[in-house]
């Protein structure tokens, strides 16, 4: 008997390799192009790292005429949770960083590991043909055991050297173990030697010293399928992958994946370890949590309504240092437009600021127009706010009057920076919300109740007109503030402070305040433009 009968006997239906090499031809691409992949587990909430690298993934491809493909690797299956494979993809196609190719499409299918059994069994066969793989039938009470052992001895723990109890088993008795139906699962036979190094040059960290990797690992399980470490390399093998990106807590299994296509006889594909996402916690830094931190999912930020577009835009800007000057000098291009190098990655940690986010955000809807505004809005209030849903609805017209206030000039409004904000940012401008809502009025400067009604009264009898354009508004509102004696300019104030009460933005404070209930708000000009006159004499009765 010998290691082929060995193979038959474990798998003995299965196709030969030359097969699959034949059916997964070479992919044609231009030279230079990657094929980059994203591979995760549906094992729990689709995490912003899974959008982070798959970013990083689709834009390594595009920007080379390459191809970014989505292989779900599920064959963890008791870890795996309902509709996980279905929360993966939604979210990836939401956020527009839908693969060239996945689960129902795609000339390299199947996509979903578990469907792909007899793949990994036929490469598993030619490794136990070659001498190169064998079954162990250890229990998990004897390897409990050679753990314990190990810790004693105060030796690395783990199935390796002297430590391997079926490595050197005769093939005729593991064949009549197996045909007796003993339990067994299958090992790589390593051939690394730990007192020797291995140098690896990764894309993004550089050069890189290993030991070799000494452990029997397990590449099939009891139930047949394949580990991680295994079917990674037939896939990415089969399917071309030329860059693998991935996080920097794979570095430590860079021995054990290039032994995995040495004794495969693959060529290895190039990896570039990416940073973790780090969250600032008091002086220190932390990874982002699932546990901890609602940012680390990905449903939080369709929840709180901060649009797709700002969640891509800052993460590019945390992915490659020089976007943000990029895109000043871009404003109008796609992110996948831009020059990205994984050179120019950080290998520390990549610090995830939701401040910084949400400042992005506010440049990026500010960009939206009137339109586009209410759209998007609007179809978060569908699903998270029936309040605001009714107040767009019922009036779009006005409702678009609204949001395009300081919209489409040079200088855009900035104070959106998520949709969950808007309807406390226009909500004064709807009269039913504005005419019953308790406002505690803060003309900050001018206190006195009697001025203010003076000011505002003076006003609205001898200054506004809804006609004039706003040069003639501003130069009107500069003639009020002369007649109650304060300052036409700040800068006039300012020169001669002991002259003025104030100047014309303390009297423009009443007007806005009067109007609005606020304090800080868009410009006054094209606020009162859209409230009209009928809405601010109703107001004015509440003063």
């Amino acid at each position: 008997m010998d290691n082929k009968d060995l193979a038959n006997l474990i798998f003995p239906d299965v196709k030969g390799v030359e097969y699959y090499e034949k059916v997964y031809s070479k992919r044609e691409l231009p030279e230079g192009a990657n094929v980059v992949r994203y591979a995760p587990s549906p094992t729990g909430f689709m995490h912003i790292g899974g959008i982070y690298q798959s970013l990083i993934a689709k834009v390594l491809a595009k920007q080379s005429n390459g191809v970014f493909y989505v292989r779900i690797e599920d064959t963890d299956q008791k870890r795996e949770v309902e509709n996980g494979v279905k929360q993966i993809l939604d979210a990836l196609e939401y956020y527009d960083v839908y693969p060239d190719e996945t689960i129902g499409k795609g000339e390299y299918a199947p996509y979903l590991q578990s469907e792909r059994k007899d793949i990994y069994q036929s490469y598993a066969k030619k490794l136990v043909e070659e001498g190169n793989a064998y079954p162990c039938f250890c229990t998990q009470e004897q390897l409990d055991e050679i753990r314990s052992n190990q810790e004693k001895a105060k030796e690395r723990t783990g199935y390796y050297g002297k430590w391997t109890k079926c490595r050197s088993m005769p093939i005729s008795m593991a064949i009549e173990k197996i045909k007796n139906g003993d339990p067994y699962i299958v090992r790589l036979k390593s051939p690394g030697n730990p007192d020797k190094k291995i140098k690896h040059k990764d894309v993004i960290k550089g050069n890189i010293d290993f030991p070799e990797n000494d452990q029997d690992i397990v590449i099939i399980k009891s139930d047949g399928l394949p580990t991680y470490h295994f079917a990674h390399a037939v896939d990415d093998h089969l399917m071309g992958t030329t860059l693998v990106t991935r996080g920097d807590e794979w570095v430590a299994s860079v021995p054990l994946h290039l032994q995995l296509f040495y004794i495969l006889g693959f060529k290895a594909p190039k990896y570039a370890h990416t940073a973790a996402l780090m969250k600032q916690e008091g002086e220190g830094k932390r990874k982002l949590s699932k546990r901890k931190d609602p940012e680390a999912a990905v449903s939080y930020y369709k929840e709180e309504g901060i649009p797709k577009d700002s969640v891509l835009e800052y993460l590019m800007n945390i992915a490659n240092s020089n976007f943000e000057i990029w895109r000043k000098q871009n404003p109008t291009l796609s992110i996948y437009e831009f020059p990205f190098d994984l050179k120019k990655m950080g290998v520390s940690g990549a610090l995830f600021d939701m401040v910084k986010m949400l400042d992005v955000s506010k440049g990026v809807i500010s960009k939206y127009s009137a339109e586009e505004v209410y759209k998007f809005v609007y179809e978060w209030a569908e699903e998270f706010d029936g309040e605001l849903k009714e107040m767009l609805e019922n009036n779009k017209e006005y409702s678009l009057k609204v949001l395009g206030i300081e919209r489409g000039n040079s200088k855009p409004r900035k104070d959106i920076s998520k949709w969950s904000d808007v309807k406390n940012i226009i909500k004064y401008m709807y009269d039913e919300k504005f005419i019953n809502e308790d406002i505690n009025y803060e003309y900050q400067k001018i206190s006195d109740k009697e001025i203010i009604k003076n000011i505002v009264k003076t006003y609205f009898d001898k200054y506004y007109d809804e006609n004039d354009d706003k040069q003639t508004w501003f130069d009107k509102m500069k003639d009020l503030a002369e007649s109650f004696g304060y300052a036409r300019e700040v800068k006039e104030y300012k020169a001669n402070p002991d002259n003025f009460p104030g100047h014309v933005g303390d009297i423009s404070t009443v007007i806005r305040v009067a109007i609005t209930g606020r304090c800080n708000t868009p410009d006054l000009y094209e606020i009162l433009k859209v409230l009209g006159k009928e809405s601010i004499q109703k107001r004015l009765q509440k003063i």
